[in-house]
């Protein structure tokens, strides 16, 4: 299997189809691939040997799309950057991967300077924005009108096609390696839950450097079906795409659905016909939005898709029919879903034995879309990955009929807006502030992320903070959506016999009365 091949068949069968749309810009599959082709001969002219990793940091565009699937065309493996990171982040990814190349655009363009000036593996500056041209880069038009196309040089299988950044345990991203086979898998798997039928239109309104855009898109490549874009995600950009271009299937986190059934733009009249499904992700929807997306939208399908980046990314699909009137009655709304295909998925204890259905045990996850393992990582790797399961993490209990329902997260991480946070890096920023003696990490609930970070502290002798004053520091250190949104000083913090900090004493009064201690 090899992710390029989608493309062949579709520029086989439908050459003349629209394959993208973005910005008043309509190209067909055959001159996408004509594209694709020259980018990857461009690509290789610049020095990229099989394997290289060519990074890119943007916002959504036709271009991002074009280096999806140029950068294993010409034999390299893709690093798409988070668009939220500090520029401190951004250069630790950079240097870890030892990326040769970086696509940058108009709104990030002025973070190359000082990422370029500690980049040690970094050679070449692509610049695939529709303004000037910046000094010292190279222009991304330029490069693909001069380039001559090069054959597809098949990367497959086990070939590692990305590296993917995601947060770390230890204070520091950890970049998930997924191959050919393990992106193909999941994508097929999405294909056969019918989240991708033919003649359909997939919108790309996530991040496209987040995994779940790219899983989401893999089964409409397998389709043939046409990719519309917006460079970012707002009501009235996806409102307008879906009326404009047909869209058939979107995916959205609970947050943006929320924005999107109460943004006034939807009280507009607009065509809206074409949609078909909402798949959503990252956590469970309430039921209160729930209600309101399907009253904005009737007749329109809401999935679930539950999984992780190392999972590239999907583990179970909750299905359309649990979420209709007559399916909540079932009991299965608030589940994260069961076993996809080409997926086993089963809750272990501690010692990796099957738990008894209705007991509290950790996710587990085998199939080919698990990682290949962690970049440069094989200590973190051997302890996530035990005899080919996946250990998620989340803390879960499956029912009589294979459905899971996560009750907590094992590991020291905080879901906000749909993005990983992991405690330790907010905790690494926060102790580098000269007034903090020691601070724990948690997270707590938030009617509008689902969770939000929260700081408690113990100062040094003599010394105060305004929460404003830490939160500023904290964004000088690590992307925004990460920094606390609430500060507590405390006398000390709950610690345990052995010294360790008692996160559940300082979860308890913000989610006490709850189901559950996470969103």
């Amino acid at each position: 299997m090899y992710m390029t091949q989608a493309l062949h068949r579709s520029v086989q069968q439908h050459p003349d189809k629209a394959a993208v749309r973005f910005a008043g810009r309509t190209r067909s599959f055959r001159e996408y691939a004509g594209r694709v082709a020259r980018l990857a001969g461009a690509l290789q002219q610049l020095g990229m040997q099989a394997g290289d990793r060519v990074a890119m940091l943007s916002l959504n565009s036709d271009r991002y799309l074009e280096y999806q699937m140029a950068v294993p065309w010409g034999g390299g493996v893709l690093n798409p950057c988070n668009i939220r990171w500090s520029a401190a982040e951004i250069l630790y990814s950079l240097e870890d991967s030892g990326s040769s190349i970086l696509l940058v655009d108009e709104t990030f363009k002025g973070m190359v300077e000082q990422i370029r000036g500690q980049a040690t593996s970094l050679r070449e500056v692509i610049y695939c924005g529709d303004g000037a041209l910046p000094p010292g880069m190279l222009g991304y038009e330029c490069l693909v009108d001069a380039a001559s196309p090069v054959p597809d040089a098949v990367r497959r299988d086990e070939d590692l096609a990305g590296i993917f950044y995601t947060g770390g345990t230890t204070g520091f991203p950890k970049g998930v390696m997924l191959s050919h086979t393990n992106m193909c898998s999941s994508g097929l798997a999405l294909h056969a839950e019918h989240l991708a039928p033919p003649d359909g239109g997939y919108l790309h309104a996530a991040p496209m450097f987040h995994l779940a855009d790219m899983g989401l898109a893999m089964p409409h490549w397998f389709e043939g079906n046409t990719h519309s874009i917006v460079p970012a995600f707002s009501p009235e950009a996806v409102l307008n795409a879906i009326a404009n271009d047909g869209v058939t299937h979107v995916l959205l986190v609970p947050t943006m659905i929320q924005m999107l059934v109460d943004h006034p733009a939807m009280r507009e009249p607009r065509d809206l016909s074409s949609l078909k499904c909402i798949t959503y992700g990252a956590s469970p929807i309430s039921e209160a939005v729930l209600n309101r997306a399907i009253d904005a939208f009737p007749g329109v399908d809401f999935v679930q898709a539950y999984g992780m980046t190392e999972l590239s990314p999907l583990a179970t699909i909750n299905p359309a029919r649990n979420h209709t009137a007559q399916g909540r009655k079932f009991g299965k709304l608030r589940s994260a879903g069961r076993a996809s295909y080409c997926t086993e998925v089963r809750i272990v204890d501690a010692d990796g034995t099957e738990a008894p259905r209705g007991t509290v045990g950790e996710v587990a996850v085998r199939g080919p879309n698990v990682m290949q393992g962690y970049w440069n990582k094989p200590e973190q790797t051997a302890a996530a990955v035990r005899d080919g399961w996946m250990h998620t993490g989340d803390g879960a209990y499956m029912d009589d009929d294979g459905y899971i329902f996560v009750v907590d997260r094992l590991k020291d991480m905080i879901i906000s807006g749909g993005e990983n946070i992991y405690s330790a890096e907010v905790e690494n920023a926060i102790t580098q502030h000269p007034a903090v003696a020691a601070c724990a990490v948690i997270g707590i609930p938030s009617e509008e992320w689902g969770e939000a970070v929260h700081a408690a502290l113990v100062l040094k002798p003599g010394q105060g903070i305004r929460p404003e004053e830490l939160i500023a520091h904290c964004k000088t250190l690590i992307a925004n959506y990460k920094c606390p949104r609430s500060v507590a000083v405390l006398d000390a913090l709950p610690l345990s016999g052995a010294g360790k900090v008692l996160k559940t004493k300082l979860r308890e009064p913000f989610w006490q009365g709850r189901q559950r201690g996470v969103a």
